[in-house]
């Protein structure tokens, strides 16, 4: 059975964003991507809240 985790990242001035682009950049999202067991991890930026960011991620299961 897969674990799926959903968080809501909230900052002021769009340092949620600033936040997710830096994961992205630095690599650390590709890294986590490429864990065995992770089956899904993206970022997600709501139109009408530009405070905030989901991060939708997924694994095989809870050991994984």
């Amino acid at each position: 059975m897969s674990l799926i985790i959903n968080i809501y990242y909230t900052g002021k001035n769009k340092s949620a964003i600033e936040f997710a682009k830096e994961m992205i950049s630095s690599g650390l999202v590709d890294q986590i991507r490429n864990e065995k067991g992770n089956k899904r991890y993206e970022y997600f930026f709501p139109e009408q809240d530009p405070e905030t960011v989901l991060l939708i991620d997924e694994w095989e299961n809870e050991e994984a």
